[in-house]
């Protein structure tokens, strides 16, 4: 009785690759051989696939399954992969790993084991089967149990709080400094820039420079002088005559210099309230806090312009006066009072318009009030002489006027009861010391 003979695979036609397939097949009864080995086909070249990682055990269940794509759920299994299949991978290492960083990634190649088939299902297969050979992982390294060597973090940029906390720096001061300091033996330092302490010369320097460079001083002293001198040359046309003596003869070289008085008056009020309409007078101040030292360098810069101006022109108008008109020649008290007399009472009228300007700080208020004061006298005499009552009242009121005091100057007064010779000026005076000394007492106690 003999025993069944096992089956062999037969080869496909087409199959020219299998193993024995040129060998002829053994007659029935005859032993069989010997097992061989099997043959390992040799090793085609893997084609190029990307890199996929892997992902964990734990993040597979946690993604839902509606949200997988419809490739992944209908996968069917693949073939094994070719030996040189990349696979990235994260694994955890054993405890014994070497040290190294948190996160630290490691790119390790593993061979599969001899005679192990190779994993099925592509990249999703699970994490404890074999790889094939020469796949290369991907794995995530952990910290030793152990404390890792601290290192100074690497810090780019630190914030502007974090920096504020950090302490200071001790700053080295130079052995010079120390010695210059307080209780040192050298000597303190000296600025080369020289710091001179300010006097009333600043002051005026810096009030000339105003008043040259504004347009109201030029306009008013230029309408003084060609009223004054316009003026004085008509009238002296108009007296001048062979037959006519006129006495004395400067008599009437006044009535241009009473019109430029009105023009020259606002010159004082602009002379500091300008610069309290512009809030220039801050600035003022604060250059020079001595409010008295600016109150006086106004005064004497705008004195001396206008008592200058008014004078040359008083003294042409006087020589033509002297030179075209018939009478006894004029004395020398006459000349004094006809040029720097009246240059002088021009220019104290202007220093009240500026105490009116300092005590009233508005521009038209205070051009208002000097221009009332110079005519305002003369209007309500004219109006109350006709009264019994109130003509002596009407008579004092002409006789202090401005213009009756600026005749009186000339020898030609409206009343010749009134102030004569020098007597005006010093009247004008003492009412202008008046109006200056309460204005350089606003000028300390009110703020600007």
């Amino acid at each position: 009785m003999t025993s069944p003979q096992q089956p062999q695979p037969q080869p496909e036609p087409h199959d020219t690759d299998a193993p024995g397939a040129g060998a002829p097949t053994p007659p029935a009864g005859a032993p069989e051989p010997p097992a061989q080995p099997p043959v390992q086909p040799p090793a085609e070249q893997p084609e190029p696939r990307p890199l996929a990682a892997h992902p964990q055990p734990e993040q597979q269940a946690q993604q839902p399954p509606q949200q997988q794509p419809a490739e992944q759920a209908q996968a069917q299994p693949q073939p094994a992969r070719e030996a040189g299949t990349m696979m990235l991978q994260a694994q955890q290492p054993p405890a014994a790993a070497p040290g190294r960083e948190a996160g630290t990634m490691m790119l390790q190649a593993q061979a599969a084991p001899q005679g192990q088939p190779a994993p099925h299902g592509g990249p999703h297969a699970p994490q404890g089967a074999p790889r094939d050979a020469g796949t290369m992982t991907l794995q995530a390294q952990q910290p030793p149990a152990g404390p890792a060597p601290q290192q100074p973090p690497y810090q780019p940029h630190q914030p502007a709080q974090q920096q504020a906390q950090q302490p200071p720096r001790q700053q080295q001061i130079p052995a010079a400094w120390q010695a210059a300091g307080p209780g040192g033996t050298a000597p303190a330092y000296v600025s080369p820039i020289p710091v001179r302490r300010t006097n009333l010369g600043h002051a005026l320097a810096s009030e000339w420079t105003k008043i040259r460079s504004v347009r109201s001083t030029m306009w008013t002293l230029g309408v003084l002088v060609l009223l004054n001198v316009g003026i004085g040359l008509l009238t002296s046309l108009a007296l001048a005559g062979p037959d006519r003596e006129v006495a004395p003869v400067l008599g009437f070289a006044w009535f241009g210099l009473l019109l430029g008085t009105l023009c020259v008056i606002p010159l004082g009020v602009l002379v500091i309230s300008s610069e309290y309409g512009t809030g220039m007078i801050r600035t003022t101040f604060t250059a020079c806090p001595s409010r008295a030292r600016v109150l006086t360098a106004k005064a004497i810069v705008l004195f001396t312009l206008t008592f200058v101006v008014t004078t040359v022109s008083n003294v042409l108008v006087a020589v033509v006066h002297a030179g075209m008109l018939n009478g006894p020649a004029p004395t020398g008290d006459q000349w004094l009072r006809a040029t720097v007399g009246s240059g002088l009472f021009v220019a104290v009228l202007c220093l009240l318009a500026l105490g009116a300007g300092t005590l009233l700080r508005h521009s038209a208020g205070a051009i208002s009030a000097m221009t009332g004061l110079v005519l305002l006298p003369m209007l309500m005499a004219v109006f109350m002489i006709g009264s019994e009552s109130l003509r002596p009242f009407a008579a004092k009121l002409i006789e202090y006027s401005v213009p009756n005091n600026l005749g009186a100057l000339y020898d030609q007064p409206f009343m010749p009861d009134g102030p004569s010779g020098w007597q005006p000026l010093l009247v004008l005076l003492a009412v202008t010391a008046v109006v200056l000394g309460g204005a350089y007492a606003a000028l300390e106690k009110r703020d600007v």
